[in-house]
């Protein structure tokens, strides 16, 4: 009887450590490498709608730098304890405009086949209709895909690059979205 329960006693043990170096070794990956994120809200319709879970990269920036086009998580520059997900349109040192509903990037107008409608301004937000902005260093300009439904650098300004948690990389769910996140920008107006 004692044999049989020093047996059933190293069987749990065994069966604790694999538990243990699992749960250790996922959380080092989610606190250090990557997150799953769910997307909340239609900012980013049609390319991401709410309810998509994706991968954020939380090493990506180590590796290389942010490119325009990139679709990153970021804390919300009004309430740290939410994360917004926008697109990079603006890299430090760029000129945006936003112009009769067109938006330029260091004078070159982009064509935006991924947004579901054009370009919008609030009355008192931070751009304005034909008035050039320069992204000062350490920060980066950033809108939705869904221009009329995002809150995004049009409203508050440019984001610090400190707050972006990590670059949207994989989309897991649902079914028939899934595979790797394609930047859409060519490649000339990346970086």
């Amino acid at each position: 009887m004692l044999k049989i329960l020093k047996g059933f006693f190293e069987f749990v043990m065994d069966i604790l450590e694999t538990v243990v170096f699992i749960g250790s070794l996922f959380i080092v990956v989610y606190l250090f490498v990557m997150q799953p994120n769910q997307v909340k809200g239609a900012s980013m319709d049609p390319t991401f709608n709410s309810g998509d879970y994706i991968f954020t990269s939380k090493i990506s920036s180590k590796f290389r730098a942010y490119e325009r086009g990139d679709v990153v998580v970021f804390k919300s520059p009004k309430n740290p304890d939410i994360e917004y997900i926008k697109r990079i349109v603006g890299l430090p040192g760029d000129k945006i405009m936003i112009k009769d509903s067109e938006v330029y990037v260091n004078d070159i107008q982009l064509t935006e086949n991924y947004i579901s409608a054009k370009t919008n301004l609030w009355e008192g937000g931070f751009s304005k209709n034909g008035e050039e902005i320069i992204v000062p260093e350490e920060e980066l300009f950033v809108m939705g895909d869904n221009r009329p439904r995002s809150s995004d650098s049009r409203e508050f300004g440019p984001i610090s690059a400190s707050s972006v948690i990590g670059l949207v990389f994989y989309r897991y769910f649902p079914s028939n979205k899934v595979g790797p996140i394609n930047n859409p920008f060519p490649t000339n107006l990346r970086d």
